[in-house]
C-alpha cells in the first residue's frame, strides 16, 4: 500500500520535475552569485508546506521536514551553481545569462531534490524521523560551499546524507555506485622557478627556467611510479606552465600551476613534501631558486559501505539487478566530501547519457546536456532510500 502511495505523489510532481530543471538551466549563476537561484528555490520549497526553511549561508537553502513518528535523521543534498561556459546548445530552455552554463547537471540535481521534497512532504504522516533537504552554492569553486555549510552546523543531529549527481558517462536507466573511496581529493600547487634570463643563443650566460621546468614537470611524476604502492591511485597534472616572451630569448622566470588527485588520505598527507622536495634538488641543482605554494581542497568522497547497501538495495528493488553498475572510482573531485567527513553516507551516480538522442557529450562542455528521463530515477531513488534509512537503518 505504501508503495502505492509514494507512486500516486511521484506522478504528480515528475512533469514539474522537468519543468524546474529547465527553469533553473535557463537562469544559472555562478558560484558564489546564486542569489535569485536560492530565491526561487526557497520560493518553490514554500509552496509545498509541512517545511521550515533556513538560510544558514548566503545564497543557500535548508528546508526541513520532521515526520509523524520517531527515527532517524537523514539529509539530502544538491548543489545549485553553474559554471563560466558559453551554451552552444539551442533549446528553448538554454541559458539566457551570456557565459554562464548549467554544464555540470546541477540545474537537474536542483529538480530532482526539489521533487523529493514534494513527495516526503505530502507523505509527511508516513514519515519517521526528519529530513533535511540542503541545497548548496559553489560547489564548483574551492573552497565550496559545503565546507561553510558544515562550520556553520548544517549537520548537527543528523545521522545520514546522501547525494547524487547525474552522469553522462553513464547511459540513463544505470546506476553507479562504489563502496568506500568514489571520489578524489582536489588539491592544487603552483610554482614559480627563478632563473636568470639572456641571449638565447648563449645559455651559458643564464641560468634557464624553461629547461629547468622540464625536468622538473618529468621527475614530478616518479612521484606516483616510484615512491607511492603502485595500487594507490595517484594523479599529478601540471596543467598550466608560462614563460618568455620570443623565440630568441631566455626568460627570467616560469610559472606553472597543476593538480593532485589521490583517493587515500594518508598518502594524501604525503604528496606536499614529495613536491617540494623533489623541485628543490632540481632547482638547485641548476642553481634556480623558486617559490612553490600548495593547498588542500576537496577531500577524497568516501561512501559508507552500510548507507550504499542501502542504495543499492533500493535501486535493485525499483528497477532491478541490471540497473546497477558497479563503477571504480573516478578522480574527480567533489565537495559532498565536506559532509562525508562528519556523518555517514553515500553519493551516486544516476546515467544521464543518450546516444540516440544525442546526449554525448561530457560534463563542462559548451554542448552538455541530459536525458531528463534520469530525473524521475534519481527522484525515485531518493524518495525510496530515504524512507528506508530514516524508519529501518
Amino acid at each position: 500500500m505504501m508503495r502505492e502511495e509514494i507512486e500516486k505523489v511521484i506522478e504528480e510532481v515528475k512533469d514539474r520535475v522537468v519543468e524546474w530543471r529547465r527553469y533553473f538551466h535557463q537562469y544559472p549563476e555562478l558560484s558564489f552569485h546564486e542569489v535569485k537561484t536560492a530565491e526561487k528555490i526557497s520560493e518553490i520549497l514554500s509552496s509545498f508546506g509541512n517545511l521550515e526553511i533556513s538560510r544558514p549561508v548566503q545564497n543557500s537553502v535548508v528546508a526541513d521536514l520532521k515526520g509523524a513518528g520517531e527515527g532517524k535523521t537523514l539529509a539530502i543534498r544538491s548543489d545549485i551553481d553553474a559554471l563560466p561556459i558559453k551554451e552552444e546548445n539551442e533549446f528553448e530552455f538554454s541559458s539566457k545569462n551570456p557565459g554562464v552554463m548549467h554544464a555540470c547537471g546541477h540545474d537537474g540535481h536542483i529538480a530532482i531534490v526539489l521533487g523529493t521534497a514534494y513527495v516526503l512532504s505530502r507523505l509527511k504522516d508516513k514519515l519517521k524521523g526528519k529530513v533535511r533537504f540542503i541545497f548548496q552554492p559553489a560547489e564548483e569553486v574551492p573552497p565550496g560551499g559545503a565546507k561553510e555549510l558544515v562550520e556553520k552546523g548544517v549537520l548537527e543531529g543528523v545521522d545520514y546524507i546522501i547525494g547524487q549527481h547525474l552522469w553522462t558517462y553513464l547511459p540513463v536507466g544505470k546506476v553507479g555506485i562504489v563502496y568506500g573511496p568514489m571520489m578524489a581529493s582536489d588539491d592544487i600547487f603552483r610554482l614559480k622557478i627563478i632563473g636568470k634570463g639572456g641571449h638565447a643563443a648563449m645559455p651559458h650566460q643564464t641560468v634557464d627556467p624553461i629547461a629547468i621546468s622540464a625536468q622538473v614537470i618529468s621527475n614530478l611524476q616518479y612521484i606516483v611510479s616510484r615512491e607511492l604502492d603502485p595500487i594507490e591511485p595517484v594523479v599529478i597534472t601540471v596543467g598550466k606552465i608560462a614563460g618568455g616572451t620570443t623565440d630568441n630569448v631566455i626568460p627570467n622566470e616560469v610559472e606553472m600551476a597543476g593538480t593532485v588527485r589521490v583517493l587515500n588520505p594518508e598518502v594524501r598527507k604525503k604528496i606536499p613534501e614529495a613536491l617540494e622536495r623533489i623541485i628543490k634538488g632540481i632547482v638547485t641543482a641548476h642553481r634556480a631558486s623558486y617559490e612553490f605554494y600548495f593547498e588542500f581542497g576537496y577531500g577524497p568522497v568516501i561512501n559508507d559501505e552500510r548507507v550504499v547497501k542501502i542504495v543499492e538495495d533500493v535501486t535493485k528493488s525499483l528497477y532491478g539487478e541490471e540497473a546497477l553498475e558497479k563503477i571504480k572510482p573516478v578522480m574527480v573531485g567533489e565537495d559532498f566530501s565536506a559532509y562525508l567527513e562528519k556523518v555517514p553516507g553515500a553519493f551516486i551516480f544516476v546515467g544521464a547519457k543518450n546516444e540516440e538522442k544525442g546526449i554525448i557529450y561530457p560534463h563542462h562542455h559548451p554542448r552538455f546536456n541530459i536525458d531528463e528521463d534520469a530525473l524521475e530515477i534519481a527522484l525515485r531513488i531518493l524518495v525510496y532510500s530515504a524512507f528506508e534509512l530514516v524508519e529501518k537503518f
